[in-house]
């Protein structure tokens, strides 16, 4: 697997899944929203991780810097 984000982009992923957390936690969202957020905060987490993004690959896109 190719990495294929950087750094940017990884600590918006983070950044967004905390506020996911954040808005879950002091009950401001609920329900089928928390639940798709939820899921979709634990990919952004993933993905950051990993530093791959499944959706980049067939595009080609790259946020990483050129070596």
């Amino acid at each position: 697997m190719i990495k294929n984000m950087g750094t940017t982009d990884k600590i918006i992923r983070i950044a967004i899944a905390g506020v996911v957390a954040a808005l879950y936690l002091t009950n401001i969202i609920n329900g089928l929203t928390a639940i798709i957020l939820g899921v979709l905060a634990l990919i952004f987490l993933a993905t950051s991780f990993i530093s791959f993004c499944p959706l980049y690959y067939p595009f080609k896109i790259s946020t990483r810097k050129k070596n």
